[in-house]
């Protein structure tokens, strides 16, 4: 058995799925312990391998999450937020880390995640690149050093299977923007603007989701006054990028105190 820690992925058949199951195999600093789909997946049962149309790698496709995290030391969850609030309580019984990537989770759900953490360590972030949680701390430091007269505004774009919106990104974007201006994102907050919308809030900060094609994330924040706009801009071009930064992740949670961590813990960014 290698002395790697081993990686458990969810939603084995998922396009991130596939890609961490990818990555995770080709690292000589994690190996694959498990892949967990929903039961009834045509997957189940069948070699991870073979099921993604390549040979055999010992690892059967499993519908018991348990099971699959029992030798594990991390799991690494881009599903959806029921899924991610049933696997967030199997990882803390299991004692594994559990790397949250699954986006479109409300409020509420996101608070539910604070049992779990006593008892094991989790990371969750809107994005795990390296570049997107750099871009972050960028907009709360341009945020905070400029004043209402610039209009603050969140443009992201994704593919046209994306089910939320906006992206978990765009959120995290908006709320170090307005952490930088020391106020609530849910007060200042713009979406879905049509029709007669009348002028803009001064102080707010807009959103604008759009969806085609393969686009695989590019995020834009705009700070625009009177004469002048500063745009700052992340493009991903291959969705390696989020599974290095997740793999980064579970590396990262091994022998951590249990809690609620982010891609800014792991990357050392936070204040």
């Amino acid at each position: 058995m290698s002395d790697t820690p081993g990686i458990v992925i969810t939603g084995a058949s998922g396009r991130m799925g596939q890609m961490l199951i990818g990555q995770v195999s080709a690292s000589d600093r994690v190996h694959l312990a498990g892949a967990v789909e929903r039961a009834g997946h045509a997957w189940v049962g069948q070699d991870i391998g073979v099921a993604m149309g390549g040979t055999a790698v010992g690892v059967i496709v499993t519908d018991n999450a348990a099971e699959a995290m029992q030798d594990a030391q991390a799991v690494i969850d881009f599903t959806a937020p029921e899924a991610t609030l049933a696997f967030a309580k199997i990882a803390a019984d299991a004692g594994v880390v559990h790397v949250i990537g699954t986006t479109g989770m409300t409020d509420a759900q996101i608070g539910a995640l604070d049992g779990p953490a006593k008892q094991t360590v989790i990371v969750r972030a809107g994005n795990m690149s390296l570049g997107v949680n750099l871009l972050t701390q960028l907009t709360k430091r341009v945020a905070a050093a400029l004043d209402e007269d610039f209009d603050i505004e969140v443009i992201e774009a994704h593919h046209n299977q994306k089910v939320d919106a906006p992206s978990g990104t765009a959120l995290m974007l908006g709320e170090a923007a307005a952490e930088g201006r020391g106020v609530a994102l849910a007060d200042v907050s713009d979406r879905g603007r049509d029709g007669i919308t009348g002028a803009r809030k001064r102080g707010d900060i807009g959103f604008t989701a759009i969806r085609g094609g393969d686009i695989v994330g590019e995020h834009d924040v705009m700070f625009a006054a009177a004469g002048e706009r500063i745009i700052l801009r992340h493009i991903a071009s291959d969705r390696a990028v989020f599974a290095r930064g997740a793999i980064k992740a579970a590396v990262w949670g091994q022998g951590k105190p249990a809690g609620a961590y982010d891609m800014l813990d792991v990357l050392g960014l936070n204040d």
